[in-house]
């Protein structure tokens, strides 16, 4: 029996101050988890939301920090650089069913939208975060917990958001990501959500074959967020994540779980990789795009979810130069390609990669 979650709309999110320990994602070996296959598929889908033009908000937040470490191992396909991968045979495919003329949108910035910061959220907490329940409508595809979420914790969209609602905390002394999607605080300090995954951050293991997470693809939302801090270090060095109107119902290493009904494979599976292509010039864009540009040349964008045509995600914060963010809309779709990165691929359960 499927599992089937309601649309789901790609809105913007609640403000940030992102502060990310070092050490999580750099020393550790990574491990490989051989889990049981699950003869659950639960499906997302998500509707395509509205362009939009961030407004400004006069809110001042905290500096943001130096360059965030590595939030999961060097080794990890997240960090892979893929600018030299083989093209994928249906690139061209992929890329006309995404949207060739649409334009890449940076779902993230300062100021807000609809009274909310715009982007996905982090909220950091300390190691004497206390630990709370949540129950969960797709119970059998999520870690049961407890989760170290406050009442407090940052929600994608705001607290009256109707949307993904998701919500990332990170526990930086335990090196742990927990992530909900559709979560909704509780006057007990417990939460309700639509699903949840707990990642140990110095672990290459994935989900359980076949399993969602907080996110459509199965896999984790923290190290595919564009940060601030990464941009202002002047590089950002990791995969990015993409929606895409619509996809098959398939995934691909290393996604876990596939969001669509449809089996036309002219769409893209859910963990598809692609690339901005080496020939497109860069150099004309202001600083921030450029740099998140640069990123997308050599790390690419990993589909993750169902929304809107080439929305890459980030956190909030009030730095952000809506302007200059704006300018990465003179790419489109036609200056992507897709890659085959089943060469990086050691073990169909493991998110360690190969050369």
């Amino acid at each position: 029996m499927l599992a089937v979650r309601t649309p789901r709309t790609i809105l913007l999110a609640a403000a940030l101050t992102l502060s990310l320990a070092a050490g999580c994602g750099t020393t550790t070996k990574p491990t490989t988890f051989v889990p049981p296959p699950s003869p659950i598929v639960a499906t997302q889908l998500a509707l395509p939301s509205a362009s939009r033009s961030p407004k400004a908000s006069p809110t001042p937040e905290p500096t943001p920090t130096a360059k965030p470490a590595a939030v999961v191992p060097s080794s990890n396909v997240w960090n892979a650089d893929i600018s030299h991968l083989p093209v994928a045979k249906q690139s061209a495919t992929y890329v006309k069913s995404i949207g060739a003329s649409a334009p890449v949108h940076a779902d993230f910035g300062s100021g807000t939208w609809d009274g909310a910061p715009i982007g996905i959220p982090i909220t950091t907490v300390t190691s004497t975060q206390k630990k709370v329940a949540v129950t969960f409508q797709y119970k059998s595809e999520s870690d049961k917990g407890p989760y170290p979420v406050p009442t407090s914790a940052k929600i994608e969209g705001g607290t009256r958001s109707t949307g993904d609602r998701h919500v990332i905390v990170y526990d930086p002394a335990h090196c742990t990501d927990y992530e909900l999607y559709s979560a909704y605080p509780q006057s007990n300090g417990s939460w309700k959500a639509g699903s949840g995954a707990i990642y140990d951050l110095r672990s290459n293991k994935l989900r359980t074959a076949g399993w969602t997470s907080a996110d459509a693809a199965g896999l984790p939302i923290l190290p595919g967020l564009v940060t601030y801090a990464e941009v202002a270090s002047g590089h950002i060095d990791h995969a990015i994540r993409v929606t895409v109107p619509t996809s098959q119902a398939a995934y691909i290493w290393p996604a876990r779980h596939q969001a669509s009904s449809s089996h036309n494979t002219s769409l893209p599976p859910m963990g598809l990789r692609l690339r901005l292509k080496a020939s497109v010039n860069i150099s004309h864009l202001p600083k921030q795009a450029e740099i998140v540009a640069a990123a997308m040349k050599k790390y690419g964008v990993i589909v993750a979810d169902n929304g809107s045509p080439w929305y890459i995600s980030g956190a909030p914060d009030s730095h952000w130069n809506n302007d200059a963010l704006h300018a990465l809309g003179g790419l489109t779709g036609t200056d992507f390609e897709a890659v085959n990165e089943a060469g990086l691929e050691v073990s169909s359960n493991s998110g360690v990669c190969g050369s």
